[in-house]
């Protein structure tokens, strides 16, 4: 009689570890409590802010010695502060829908986190076709990336960010597709909380580049030399250490 008692018991046990193995909502967290993707994650991040930081530096030296060298066009010729104001707000736009789908998702409402995911998707597509706009326009201008130093480091800075909002909206795409046949739940929501790290990181970079490449005077660096280059460079150096 024990016997028959104990073996359901047993089975349900082993059913139950079982289960708690195989179900896709279960992710055993690591010794800091945090979900190992999570924090694969976060460490590739780190070495992609050192990524940026070494093509931002590379790019605050060079910038100015265009003018020295007489090889033209220079920034001051060809940089239009207002359009890209306007692609600079709509990349920071859709770090908000980002968040809204996310929290469309926690909450189980996975209408309105695909609308919010299509939406991400969307503004970036958007921020992609003006980056190419302006690639084009400043090649007509003579400006290529062979041109002169300022040619060199701004297409390949902004060259490398654009790559990595492609890479994010296919990535966003793609959890669209999977969210629309159903692969993409309540549970699941680690998911997207971890293409929305990369998403806010791509954006922050954004802001860093918009800064240095946009805002700041040309004129002011080629009148100065390089020692105004050296101070820019620890003047970024500390922005990106500050925001990460």
């Amino acid at each position: 009689m024990a016997q028959v008692l104990e073996a359901p018991q047993t089975h349900s046990e082993g059913a139950g570890h079982d289960a708690g193995h195989g179900s896709h909502a279960s992710h055993p967290p690591t010794s800091t409590g945090i979900n190992h993707r999570k924090i694969l994650m976060w460490m590739f991040l780190a070495s992609d802010c050192m990524f940026f930081g070494a093509l931002i530096a590379t790019y605050m030296i060079y910038r100015g010695r265009s003018e020295a060298m007489g090889a033209g066009p220079f920034p001051s010729e060809l940089i239009d502060i207002p359009y890209t104001s306007v692609s600079a707000f709509v990349l920071l736009m859709s770090s908000l829908t980002m968040v809204l789908a996310l929290a469309g998702l926690q909450r189980g409402d996975l209408r309105a986190s695909r609308l919010w995911i299509f939406a991400t998707a969307a503004l970036g597509t958007i921020f992609l076709g003006g980056q190419y706009f302006e690639f084009t326009e400043f090649y007509h201008e003579g400006l290529g990336l062979t041109t002169n130093m300022f040619g060199t480091t701004f297409f390949t800075l902004t060259g490398f960010h654009g790559l990595h909002v492609t890479i994010g909206v296919i990535w966003l795409l793609t959890l669209l597709f999977v969210s629309l046949r159903g692969g993409l739940k309540k549970e699941d929501s680690l998911d997207l909380e971890i293409a929305g790290l990369y998403w806010h990181f791509v954006d922050i970079v954004w802001i860093v580049i918009f800064t240095l490449v946009y805002l700041i005077p040309y004129e002011e660096m080629a009148a100065e030399g390089e020692p105004h280059a050296v101070r820019l460079l620890g003047l970024s150096q500390a922005m990106v250490n500050r925001l990460f």
